[in-house]
């Protein structure tokens, strides 16, 4: 349907501009025609309701005048679907030449959401005046102040009625946001634990390997970079959430929140041991088996296997 829209819109520019002269075509297609080259001979026979698309760009090369389509001339719908692939700074470019459609506010509620997944100004009712190319700058603005500074970029977004003063509502905030610098969030996290306690309960690791459940959790919340009290209240936080989504799994394992501690850390040494290119000798699939199982008396000898191949496979949980 798309591309016989712009067919459609083609054509018609291309009759006000002179190309659609058939004299013209036809004395294109002869000197097409007198090369024997059989590609273009196949590429002809392609040629289906419309302009064949190779005679096209030759005919645009022979002119002089070159130029863009018109995004006025296409059916907006057209018009908006293209225009959605643009960023923000290219977006506000071509507001300067096609400003109705540009200023539209679904590409910039969109262009919002899809780099700020969850706002609870979302759920309001927009105040007087409200638009959601105000509020990408705004968005945008406090994201770099996040970046400099975790809690004037909260209270920031507070200010401005983007987020409640909730854990919650910040938690799905943190959650769905990709532009915030890690490290400062780690720092933000180390502070605000009720935050924290919330983010953890939006991850779901059902039917996932342990090894994979641990990559995702770290993906959103960065380990430190040392051992510490931080990073055992996220490996005990993330070892409470794994077996609460997975009641099954652990049942039919013999998995408990202490067991999957164990081997949260025994897979990141496990990590450290394969990455590192200081580490000479590294670790074998019997020692890790016989290490781990020391700890974890009850978990199988074969899974204790499979979590040793995930990771020599795959590499390090924490990256």
């Amino acid at each position: 349907m798309g591309q016989a829209l712009w067919r459609v819109a083609r054509n018609h520019q291309l009759q006000q501009e002179g190309y659609m002269d058939t004299g013209y075509f036809n004395a294109e297609n002869d000197r097409r025609f007198s090369s024997n080259n059989e590609s273009n001979l196949n590429h002809c026979k392609q040629v289906h309701n419309g302009i064949d698309l190779y005679q096209l760009l030759k005919a645009r090369k022979s002119k002089v005048k070159q130029g863009f389509i018109n995004l006025e001339m296409l059916p907006p719908e057209l018009s908006f679907s293209i225009l959605s692939y643009l960023n923000a700074t290219d977006l506000c470019l071509a507001s300067c030449v096609w400003q109705d459609l540009a200023n539209d506010e679904l590409l910039w509620q969109g262009l919002c959401k899809s780099t700020w997944g969850h706002c609870t100004i979302y759920k309001r009712r927009p105040p007087l005046g409200f638009s959601f190319r105000k509020l990408y700058m705004w968005l945008d603005e406090g994201s770099l102040t996040f970046n400099a500074n975790p809690n004037e970029g909260i209270g920031y977004f507070m200010s401005r009625g983007i987020l409640d003063d909730s854990p919650k509502e910040i938690a799905k905030f943190i959650f769905y946001t990709r532009t915030l610098n890690w490290k400062k969030l780690r720092l933000y996290l180390d502070e605000r634990r009720d935050v924290l306690d919330e983010l953890v309960t939006l991850h779901n690791f059902s039917n996932q390997f342990l090894p994979n459940a641990l990559r995702n959790f770290f993906r959103h919340i960065h380990a430190p970079e040392e051992r510490g009290e931080y990073l055992e209240t996220l490996i005990t936080k993330f070892s409470h959430r794994f077996c609460a989504c997975n009641p099954g799994l652990t049942r039919d394992l013999g998995l408990s929140p202490d067991a999957v501690y164990v081997l949260c850390y025994s897979l990141i040494l496990l990590s450290i041991d394969l990455a590192s290119p200081h580490v000479k000798n590294k670790m074998s699939k019997r020692e890790f088996i016989r290490n781990t199982r020391r700890a974890a008396q009850n978990i199988s000898e074969d899974f204790v296997g499979h979590l040793y191949d995930n990771i020599y496979l795959i590499g390090h949980v924490a990256l």
